[in-house]
């Protein structure tokens, strides 16, 4: 009897959980597809907020500059994370603890003053002015923490001595790298890839500093809070919903395929 209602209350809580975590992202496809924002019942449905959007001029651009960002800040974040997770967990370096410091600490500033410090330091040192370049580069020094958490939790498993046995056998670091290091780890670098662009991507405090007036889907969303929430981005972020349960989907086909191993011992 206690076995029984012990499994229900687990059900009911997970229930519970689902429903806390998807009910607003039902709810927001619901809108999007209704004809009144306000109180969408009874259920009127219309695609006209979806054609409205493929129409609007500006919300074209600011996914182009946010695919752009989130890319950009992808691939610098996913490399330079890489290359130092080699370099504390394979050779050793000294003050390795106080670089994985450095590493890990944007992780505790605050967005607003990552954006700003970025846009002084960009324009006063570097020369660069508020563009899209020089977001990538703010964008990349707090996505870089979490790429190289992603990178250093499988590396930290990797056996080194698979390295060290191929160079015995006349293989240079390039090859061994090419052909023994990346095929095994790139699971973890495609994770961080992928960490890095959601939070490029989504980015909105960072971007917004050293953008300016330039739109990006998150600074979009926050401008049209000022006079109400448009039914056109209610289907934005429909779309953008269907596009990760899309992506999420695929991830699940390639770990069941294969394709896609989280264990690099599996390779």
């Amino acid at each position: 009897m206690k076995s029984t209602l012990g499994k229900r209350l687990q059900l009911g809580t997970l229930i519970l959980l689902y429903i806390f975590l998807y009910a607003p992202i039902v709810y927001i496809v619901y809108v999007s597809f209704q004809t009144n924002g306000v109180w969408p019942f009874p259920p009127d449905f219309t695609l006209e907020h979806y054609a409205s959007l493929w129409h609007d001029e500006i919300y074209r651009e600011g996914l182009k500059n946010s695919l752009i960002i989130g890319i950009g800040t992808a691939a610098l974040a996913s490399l330079l994370a890489t290359m130092a997770t080699i370099a504390i967990l394979k050779y050793h370096v000294k003050g390795r603890m106080i670089m994985t410091g450095l590493f890990l600490s944007p992780l505790f500033i605050a967005h607003v003053i990552i954006g700003i410090s970025s846009l002084m330091f960009n324009k006063n040192v570097l020369g660069l002015s508020g563009n899209i370049g020089s977001t990538i580069l703010a964008n990349a020094t707090y996505a870089t923490a979490f790429a190289f958490l992603v990178v250093l939790a499988q590396l930290a498993r990797y056996d080194w001595r698979l390295d060290d046995a191929a160079m015995v056998f006349g293989a240079t670091p390039k090859v061994v790298f090419k052909e023994i290091t990346f095929p095994l780890i790139w699971s973890a670098i495609f994770g961080a890839f992928v960490v890095s662009f959601l939070l490029a991507f989504n980015n909105l405090e960072i971007s917004f500093y050293n953008l300016g007036a330039t739109p990006t889907l998150p600074t979009l969303a926050w401008g049209s809070l000022r006079h109400g929430v448009s039914q056109e981005l209610y289907a934005l972020a429909a779309l953008i919903n269907l596009v990760v349960f899309v992506f999420f989907g695929v991830l699940y086909a390639m770990l069941k395929s294969g394709l896609l191993k989280l264990d690099y011992k599996e390779a």
